[in-house]
């Protein structure tokens, strides 16, 4: 998928479209520059295919500056800006004198010219934002006490060519609102007020952001490990990792070059080599990162140019440039990045890291920058730099405590913005070690967020190829990428894809978003793969189809895929399994055989660790169905958060790749499945919100649980592999009288957004908690059970909820020509913004963009004020949509929707109820299974 263009010839370099002056030329000839791929082979050279590579840290060319310590509470290996951070703010919190930063060659680097220097707030999330807001607001105290930074506040421009980057815009103006970050939109003209250098002939616009600067990296973060070992901080140079021991799973002692020392927390910051060091335990520690080469051009200086010139970014253009000491530094990302020393070790030398400029692969950027900065023709090139830079794969900064081994921190792919992160990021990793927790909800970042597989060699060779791209690509809903796929497919893929499935991907897992049986086949009869885009903010392309399906599933029957769920199984001989889960979850699960229990993990705030359904197989048994993106998340909380009495007793197995999971939603799924198994499955014996074991077909041992998850009736299967295949082809065969259609990703998430069904990770958080989204009576409060968050949801109850989930119908929006809702945008009552959308989608039977959100009450002197459901109806309501309002229609409770087809057991349950004391509206009772 991924080829590199023709080279760029050394002739080229004399055209006069690029009027590189004579000077550029003998730089070039004095240096031995090399062009073209050549320095791709850094660190490829031939070897031999069955020698697999271990990483074995060198020994320092010098000895450690000074003698190490026996022993320190924290251990952080990485000198650089991050890991100069967490000591920083290890030291404010106390623990100066107990932590020690161990360093290979020499902290904070020896080379200032790889970096840009970008100290910006907007980032893709709240989360992400909050903590560039707190990195920028620490450079700017620092420079405040005369502390050197290189700190100047110029503002940043960002231009855009088209109208759907406009749009983006605009939505990210929406969202400043939000998230307190004034920003303007500009005209072309003003765009060239704001930056006098730059060509607008092919601008539509641009976005100003008043408060963002540049700094010098290289001076904060000097500056921030000086301040660091003034609070007392310990810090060896010279002085490499070999080691990490731990006992019981837990970080005991690291080994290195000068010695070994006993710790209890280890915090892994070392950027490029942060894979590799993950190696250095037992079990390994899984960082998936890998390097890619990233060019920045410095000129010399340039005769008149404006010391407050802004950041310029043209995110069309792929390129960046700012004012650095009166000369020009410039870079950019390709759509296709360069894998630095794919198949070698990065040298631990800074100076052997920097590799020979490639000016083919600058040259796309090279001709974008020429376009946008004219003045740069006649500009004298200083140098080109070709430094490396890590990346996850998905393009967002890593951070928490790693699986594998407690008190093991992890913070890494920094993607070339390491600055704006470190501060926020240290502050939190910190908080987090002393503390125990951090204020900031940093799910998306945590390391939990992968699997194994996001760590293999070669996948990461071929995703972060596509990486860097992303970073000025517009970002549209639901973006998926490339490559990487075709990786986790259950064992109905084929068929699935046969039928004219358009896959998205979720933790690896291949998921039909949509199906459309338009060009499904390739020119030999073959079914394509198709990956799912939407390239718009308005109404998408896929929009009738996924109408068809929504249809399906309310008033006939859907069939869709569920595999990528999370599955476990907890057991236990005795009853230590109830014992667990009664401690882990706020919900009572100490209910009947074969009952289904929806429940909450909270956090010691009382704020969601995992969001999930419990089925009870028998006395000892049970079956959790938890998000996708929990399947690591999980099991590292459960294995944290065990009693040491329970240890021994429970077992506890991620069984989610042994089974296939097949959802049938829709009024006739009951007749159907009837037809398919000897088990009665009225009301009477098979209840909503239950379980039974089952034979579908030939097959036996199928896990059927009455619930969709989405508000719909219908079963979700669980079904061992090896049947897969024969019952979705018997499901699908006997449904054909039914007209049983396929319904992929985006039908069922309409659905549950129109029944007002919060989601984990995207509604629901470790700082949200049940009182806040309609949930109390999922709490047993009533029984004198203990459980983790108990104590803060207690106190909650009493003083009341600051802020509280509603739904939202936007009224006078037209689906057809308006900008569509797509999450984050702000609500407004009675003219005063009090908060924001979380999931959002047009709502098929409403006829209207639907939004979900949490809304709070703020009075004149900015505190928060308890949020009543009086306050909340009472209200005139807004939500704004790309810098337009639209006036909308509050809900406090899952609405009953019309239906051909009504129903007592879907009409009876409500997943967010407006009343804390609201008994169970279920029309039946659960009996004991026999």
């Amino acid at each position: 998928m991924y080829k590199y263009g023709g080279k760029l010839s050394a002739s080229l370099l004399n055209q006069t479209n690029l009027n590189v002056s004579l000077h550029v030329r003998s730089i070039l000839a004095s240096r031995n520059l090399q062009t073209g791929s050549g320095v791709a082979s850094a660190g490829n050279e031939p070897t031999n295919v069955f020698r697999k590579r271990k990483f074995i840290p060198q020994k320092p060319d010098q000895k450690a500056a000074c003698d190490l310590p026996q022993e320190a509470r924290v251990v952080i290996c990485g000198g650089g800006i991050v890991g100069a951070s967490v000591a920083y703010h290890l030291a404010l919190l106390g623990w100066g004198k107990q932590t020690l930063v161990l360093e290979q060659d020499t902290v904070a680097g020896d080379s200032p010219w790889c970096a840009s220097g970008l100290a910006g707030r907007f980032e893709p999330s709240y989360t992400e934002l909050k903590l560039a807001e707190y990195s920028v607001q620490l450079i700017k105290d620092f420079t405040n006490k005369g502390l050197p930074t290189g700190w100047k506040q110029v503002g940043s421009l960002n231009l855009g060519r088209t109208f759907d980057r406009m749009i983006s815009f605009n939505r990210m103006k929406s969202c400043g609102v939000s998230w307190n970050i004034p920003c303007e939109i500009l005209s072309p003209e003003q765009c060239k007020e704001k930056c006098p250098i730059i060509e607008v002939n092919d601008l539509l616009g641009g976005l100003w952001i008043p408060d963002d600067g540049v700094c010098d990296p290289h001076l904060v973060c000097q500056t921030l490990i000086e301040e660091a070992k003034r609070m007392e901080v310990r810090v060896v140079e010279h002085c490499a990792v070999k080691k990490i021991r731990s006992e019981r799973g837990k970080v005991t002692q690291v080994d290195t070059t000068s010695g070994d020392v006993k710790c209890e927390f280890f915090v892994n910051c070392t950027g490029f080599w942060a894979r590799e060091v993950g190696t250095l335990s037992k079990p390994a520690v899984k960082v998936p990162l890998k390097a890619v080469e990233h060019h920045y051009l410095y000129t010399k200086e340039v005769e008149g140019l404006n010391p407050m010139t802004p950041f310029v970014r043209d995110f069309d253009g792929g390129i960046y440039f700012r004012e650095k000491d009166g000369c020009i530094l410039a870079g950019g990302f390709e759509k296709e990045a360069k894998v630095a020393f794919e198949d070698g070790f990065i040298p631990l030398s800074q100076k052997e890291r920097v590799l020979p400029p490639d000016w083919d692969h600058f040259h796309d950027l090279l001709d974008e920058l020429l376009k946008r900065v004219p003045a740069l023709r006649s500009a004298r090139l200083d140098r080109l730099t070709n430094a490396l830079q890590a990346f996850s794969p998905d393009c967002k900064w890593i951070m928490g405590e790693a699986p594998e081994i407690q008190n093991y921190y992890v913070s890494a792919g920094m993607k070339t913005i390491g600055v704006s992160a470190a501060g926020g990021i240290g502050r939190a990793l910190a908080d987090v070690i002393v503390k125990g927790s951090t204020e900031l909800d940093i799910h998306i970042l945590d390391i939990n967020r992968f699997l194994g597989l996001h760590n293999n060699r070669k996948f990461l060779t071929d995703r972060v190829k596509e990486v860097p791209g992303k970073h000025y690509q517009i970002n549209y809903p639901f973006d998926e990428f490339k490559t990487g796929r075709n990786l986790r497919m259950s064992p109905i893929y084929p068929s699935l894809k046969e039928a004219g499935a358009v896959f998205g991907q979720t933790m690896g897992y291949e998921r039909p978003n949509y199906f459309d049986q338009h060009d499904k086949k390739d020119e030999f009869g073959i079914p394509r793969f198709r990956i799912a885009e939407t390239k718009t903010f308005g109404k998408p392309h896929w929009f009738d189809l996924v109408s068809s399906e929504y249809n399906a599933c309310r008033e006939r029957i859907g069939l869709a895929d569920y595999s990528s769920f999370t599955k476990y199984d907890l057991w236990s001989k005795g009853t230590e399994v109830v014992d667990l889960l009664q401690y882990l979850c706020s919900n009572d699960v100490d209910v009947p055989v074969g009952s289904i229990i929806h429940t909450g993990m909270q956090n010691e705030r009382g704020g969601y660790e995992n969001d999930c359904s419990l089925a009870r197989l028998s006395e000892k048994h049970y079956m959790m169905i938890a998000p996708t993106i929990q399947q690591t998340r999980s099991m590292s909380w459960i294995r944290k958060k065990m009693p040491n009495h329970l240890r021994s007793g429970v077992n506890v197995a991620d069984v989610t790749s042994m089974y296939t999971a097949i959802c049938i939603l829709g009024p006739y799924t009951r007749v159907l499945l009837s037809e398919l198994t000897d088990t009665d499955l009225t009301p009477s014996n098979f209840p909503f919100f239950t379980y039974k074991e089952l034979d579908v077909g030939l097959a036996n041992g199928i896990r059927a649980l009455n619930i969709t998850h989405t508000g719909e009736l219908g079963y979700v299967l669980y079904i061992p592999n090896e049947y897969a295949l024969h019952v979705y082809e018997r499901i699908f065969q006997a449904g054909q009288k039914y007209n049983i259609q396929h319904a992929g990703y985006y039908a069922t998430r309409a659905l549950r957004i129109e029944k007002f069904y919060a989601f984990w990770g995207q509604d629901l958080d470790t700082n949200t908690t049940p009182l806040e989204c309609g949930r109390s009576w999922r709490v047993k409060f009533n029984k004198p059970i203990d459980f983790i968050g108990r104590k803060a949801l207690e106190k909650q109850r009493e003083e009341g909820v600051k802020r509280m989930y509603v739904q939202l119908l936007l009224n006078d929006h037209d689906h057809e020509v308006d900008v569509w809702c797509w999450g984050n945008e702000p609500i407004y009552r009675d003219g005063k913004y009090c908060g924001m959308t979380t999931t959002t989608g047009y709502g098929y039977t409403f006829k209207k963009q639907v939004c979900l959100g949490f809304v709070r009450n703020v009075d004149e002197q900015g505190n928060e004020l308890p949020v009543t459901n009086d306050y909340v109806l009472s209200g005139h309501y807004e939500v704004e949509v790309a810098g337009m309002r639209f006036e909308a229609k509050v809900n406090l409770h899952s609405p009953n929707l019309p239906t051909k087809f009504p129903d007592k057991e879907r009409e009876a349950y409500h997943a967010t109820r407006d009343k804390p004391d609201q008994a169970d509206l279920l029309s039946f009772v659960t009996k004991p299974q026999a």
